[in-house]
């Protein structure tokens, strides 16, 4: 692994930790993330308009075709108005069996001048099929080792987003346990997709720290869809984890995966970080929008990858964030995360 120390792996190949830049790091963007059994209803999904693009965001989970993002042309557009809006890096954290196109992120690459980098690992159980459920720890760990270290495809620069439901299943165990291996022989860092519960992000930080990650290199996603008390998001970050807000841009209570959850808006989840980095723990944030939906994208209605730099980044400002501050959740911490050890 030593041509991998001290450089980011993107799809275009290794370049210098400096050159990411500002890095959203939790992105989909060439993608189905369509459930199997809704993969047919999808085939043929209704136009969004204007008289239809509100009710589907609404409805998102529920809506045929909204969750596919396989349009290279669409994510190009997409790519590149994020690069117009002052971003530089994205971290695509689609991972198998969510239908994937390691090829179209490399060509988005190259036409938006993004830099994109790939996950790698296994997601949740309810995309699996019954063989993909049987699968062994040291089988799943050396196919992600593989998607770090070998073939001429575009390799993957990160681990994850590895999923968990709730309650945990034993396949999903097997898929983490596996991600910590393949983090101690690359030296890639993990990034976790906890389960619908407040103790999810708790048991699964346990569980990986037993297991020998490096929890100063692993990210807990989804914490503002998870963790609505500020002591319990202090309480994560005190394990030693990295603390990512990933749902920027979603302005509505409303949580279509989950309906007994109130979401908070884009200033709750700027409230969050500055109590985390008045704690000392501004160098574990990273934020990001988890788009994975067309509905999201400014194609078709919404707000896009670029919506943190256009509105957030102003907003972290006038709220008296420094710029130091600034740079560690959008610059530091991610290169930093990235970079191969």
């Amino acid at each position: 692994m030593s041509e991998l120390r001290g450089k980011v792996q993107t799809v275009r190949g290794l370049i210098e930790p400096k050159e990411l830049g500002p890095t959203l790091m939790h992105e989909h963007v060439v993608c189905d993330f369509t459930l199997p059994a809704q993969r047919a209803a999808a085939d043929e999904a209704a136009e969004i308009t204007l008289e239809t693009v509100w009710e589907i965001n609404y409805h998102w989970v529920d809506a045929p075709g909204n969750r596919r993002l396989l349009d290279r042309d669409v994510a190009v557009r997409e790519m590149t108005r994020m690069v117009e809006a002052g971003g530089r890096s994205v971290v695509e954290v689609s991972t198998r069996p969510m239908i994937l196109d390691p090829e179209g992120l490399r060509l988005v690459s190259e036409r938006s001048g993004a830099h994109l980098v790939r996950g790698c690992g296994r997601y949740l159980e309810e995309f699996m099929d019954a063989d993909e459920m049987e699968r062994g720890v040291d089988d799943l760990a050396a196919e992600i080792v593989a998607d770090v270290t070998e073939g001429s495809a575009p390799r993957a620069g990160i681990i994850g987003e590895i999923g968990c439901s709730w309650p945990w299943t034993e396949a999903e165990r097997r898929s983490m346990q596996a991600a910590v291996i393949a983090q101690q022989e690359t030296g890639a860092a993990l990034t976790i997709h906890p389960g619908r519960h407040p103790d999810a992000p708790f048991e699964i930080m346990a569980f990986v720290k037993s297991a020998g990650a490096d929890i100063s290199r692993t990210v807990m996603d989804h914490t503002e869809r998870r963790l609505f008390d500020i002591a319990d998001i202090l309480r994560l970050a005190d394990t030693g984890c990295v603390v990512e807000f990933d749902l920027f841009g979603m302005e509505t209570s409303h949580f279509a995966q989950a309906r007994d959850v109130d979401l908070s808006g884009d200033g709750a989840r700027l409230t969050a970080i500055r109590a985390l980095i008045d704690a000392g723990h501004g160098d574990r944030v990273v934020i990001s929008h988890d788009i994975c939906q067309r509905t999201r994208q400014v194609e078709f209605g919404g707000h896009g990858y670029g919506h943190i730099y256009r509105n957030i980044v102003p907003m972290m400002r006038r709220r008296d964030f420094g710029e130091d501050e600034i740079d560690a959740i959008l610059v530091d911490t991610p290169a930093r995360l990235l970079t191969f050890k």
